[in-house]
């Protein structure tokens, strides 16, 4: 007997839509759907082999306590009290902000909404985040800045091939989002322009009609030089400008000063290959910008994409069908995880939690005095960077729900050496990541196919997982523990392990928000493939567009960011001559705690690598396959050389997927962004060097494979 389920991948930001078919009770297996519009059937490699995941042998099945150094076996009660009595004895000693909790974005609305809560109201810490602020926090604090509102595409995808020229600024969809590329290929089919801006030749560039490799971290100057070309050569849409923008002079003065021979030198861009994408771009009756995390992971990320921005409201390429500036969203629920309350600085609904009004409406929600409830907390590596730290202000205990920084963070040592500093670190996950080895308290949770709950794509399109299949024995869901864990810190109402009754309670905290979930329902969901929010009403059709008629500005009018070119944080010297770019491959995705334990997958992408130009390998005497190490002001990562033309002679470029010797973010840069306190992960400077022997290869590797040397 065959029974099938309508659901959706558990990866990326695309959500795309998929049938889980359950055969005799003893077999899953993923099939097509082909009527959800997102990807009409078609799925990547990842989402083709995700029931694997569902297998006993890559999950935890029992919670786990550690005793005398090392992680045993125990009941829930047993677990569940010593969280709480470990939260409940930091908080006496040292106040409720020495908790902290860290999130995840890949966790359901439901449950992202829940933590929120049990953060605010059952530990009462202000310190909560979630890893999503790696992902495009620039790019959210920009929309907000630019048009009043952040969702990450403010179009459907299906309006991609309806333009006529759109820039694709670092991003990669046909390695991260595979089943998205049709959408820019129909671009082309259609007469449109691809236009792709990476220091690498990727995948997608290789789709492209222009692509251009500018120096990682000059993506500021690019913008801003191609904007000084639409005003020099008079194809800004005055009339646009004047009608629904304001801060155009301080945008062209800055400009102004970005001529094209400038931007050669800062970018390694020839001004004529300038001339020609602003000529592309300006002169197109439609176009769009979309940027993913090549110009946002930057320490001037918000600036950065407000200049790419500022390029679509020159030229009147925004607030109009078919032309607009987006962002692709990386994780699965990216979007919704971040509007309903895991970031530190907001409520449900993309409230402020500063502001007094959405204070007291989401307190009346949760049944709770407004003035109990804390106010803005620390960033996700601020957090993480205050763990353990002796004395006010460090955070001594933290819950950490669906992430993994141990690989996936910054400066990724020092981060791991923070964690092991803790006084208590309760994880809760599907397998025992490299984070979850760490932990006092492993709590093992339910994963995508074995509950159900809502997720919010790149789109805006809220959508419905649901589950296919039981969990096994002793594996309990998020939503329940936070009830349990609620309970033993003394809050007995509130918390609730049913998802559409937090949904429900999700509806009401976000009514009256920007991301107002008011009037979607679970019914709705499934009878429309997803509603688009806003959606204020029962009544209402979702907003699958926004802005065509006013930003969501007090004043309606989109503002100009008033941005000019700076270097990066860290800029090559003679100790460290070489750029290093980091990101993902198409067969492992984010710290790979899931994908590397699905054996298709390793195969495909069996280990990290990295990649360097023919004649940079020439000058290191290094032949394909041989050991690099690459060190930097952090650290040093050992991998094996990857030679090819794709890439600028003068940078180096390792995915990001992988622990141990191999692991990328060793080397990165925790510079912050200091609007969005995004941390540059895509720019530091490293040398590299080859690694003759085994010893040699020992030493770049050695000590803890968790830890940076």
């Amino acid at each position: 007997m065959t029974t099938t389920t309508d659901t959706h991948c558990p990866y990326c930001s695309l959500q795309c839509g998929m049938r889980l078919a359950a055969v005799d009770g003893a077999r899953t297996l993923v099939v097509e759907r082909p009527a959800f519009p997102v990807n009409q059937g078609a799925l990547c490699g990842k989402g083709q082999s995700a029931a694997a995941l569902l297998g006993p042998a890559s999950r935890l099945s029992t919670p786990l306590v550690r005793e005398h150094g090392e992680l045993r076996a125990a009941s829930w009660d047993e677990a569940l009290d010593r969280a709480a009595r470990g939260f409940a004895a930091i908080r006496a000693a040292h106040g409720a902000d020495a908790v902290g909790v860290l999130g995840g974005g890949g966790l359901t609305n439901e449950k992202a909404y829940q933590l929120g809560k049990f953060a605010r109201v059952a530990l009462g810490t202000a310190n909560i985040d979630y890893n999503g602020r790696f992902c495009m926090s620039s790019a959210a604090a920009a929309n907000r800045l630019a048009f009043g509102l952040d969702r990450g595409l403010p179009f459907p995808l299906e309006d991609i091939p309806r333009t006529d020229c759109l820039i694709l600024v670092g991003g990669n969809p046909a390695e991260t989002m595979p089943p998205a590329l049709r959408y820019f290929r129909e671009l082309r089919e259609n007469g449109g322009t691809l236009i792709v801006i990476d220091p690498r030749r990727t995948r997608t560039a290789e789709q492209a009609d222009i692509h251009l490799q500018p120096l990682p971290g000059s993506d500021l100057a690019l913008a801003l030089g191609l904007l000084h070309l639409l005003i020099a050569d008079g194809m800004v849409d005055t009339a646009f400008v004047e009608a629904r923008t304001t801060g155009f002079g301080q945008a062209r003065a800055a400009a102004m000063a970005h001529w094209p021979e400038r931007v050669e030198r800062i970018t390694g861009v020839a001004a004529a290959r300038l001339r020609e994408v602003a000529h592309r771009f300006g002169r197109a009756r439609t176009g769009m910008v979309l940027t993913g995390r090549g110009p946002e992971q930057q320490s001037k990320g918000t600036d950065t994409v407000g200049a790419w921005a500022n390029l679509c409201l020159a030229s009147g390429k925004a607030g109009r069908l078919y032309s607009g500036y987006g962002c692709l969203t990386g994780q699965g629920n990216g979007q919704g995880g971040r509007e309903h309350g895991q970031k530190a600085d907001q409520l449900p609904g993309y409230r402020s939690i500063e502001d007094p009004a959405a204070r007291r409406h989401v307190a009346h929600v949760w049944g709770v005095d407004p003035d109990t409830l804390p106010r803005s907390g620390r960033s996700a590596y601020e957090l993480l960077d205050s763990l353990g730290e002796p004395g006010p202000g460090g955070v001594r205990g933290l819950l950490l729900m669906g992430s993994n920084p141990v690989v996936s963070a910054p400066n990724a040592g020092h981060v791991t050496h923070r964690l092991r500093s803790l006084d208590l670190l309760v994880v809760s996950d599907l397998v025992l990541s490299e984070t979850a080895r760490l932990a006092d308290v492993v709590l093992p949770s339910t994963q995508w196919a074995e509950e159900t709950g809502t997720m919010t794509n790149l789109e805006g399109r809220v959508i419905l997982r649901q589950r296919a299949v039981d969990a096994p024995e002793g594996v309990r869901g998020d939503l329940w523990l936070m009830r349990e864990l609620a309970e033993r810190l003394g809050v007995k109402r509130g918390f609730h392990d049913d998802p559409e009754t937090v949904f429900e309670e999700l509806r009401r905290a976000s009514a009256g928000g920007q991301a107002d979930y008011a009037g979607i329902s679970y019914e709705r969901i499934r009878a429309e493939d997803g509603v688009f929010w806003p959606c204020p009403a029962d009544g209402h059709p979702g907003t699958p567009r926004l802005f065509l008629d006013a930003f969501a500005t007090t004043d309606g009018r989109a503002r100009f960011a008033p941005v000019t070119h700076r270097p990066a944080a860290e800029e090559p010297d003679d100790a460290y001559p070489l750029h290093l770019t980091t990101g993902r491959v198409l067969s492992q995705y984010q710290s790979g705690a899931q994908t590397r334990r699905v054996d298709a997958l390793n195969s495909a992408a069996p280990g990290p690598f990295v990649e360097l130009h023919p004649m940079l390998a020439r000058r290191l005497g290094v032949a394909e396959g041989e050991l690099l190490a690459v060190t930097s002001r952090r650290g040093r990562a050992v991998a094996p050389a990857r030679i090819t033309e794709a890439i600028r002679p003068d940078t180096v470029f390792m995915p990001f997927h992988w622990p141990g010797p191999g692991r990328a973010n060793t080397l990165t840069n925790p510079a912050l962004d200091p609007t969005s306190k995004m941390p540059e992960f895509k720019i530091c400077a490293v040398r590299v060097e080859a690694v003759r022997t085994l010893s040699g290869a020992v030493e770049a590797g050695q000590g803890d494979p968790y830890e940076g040397p």
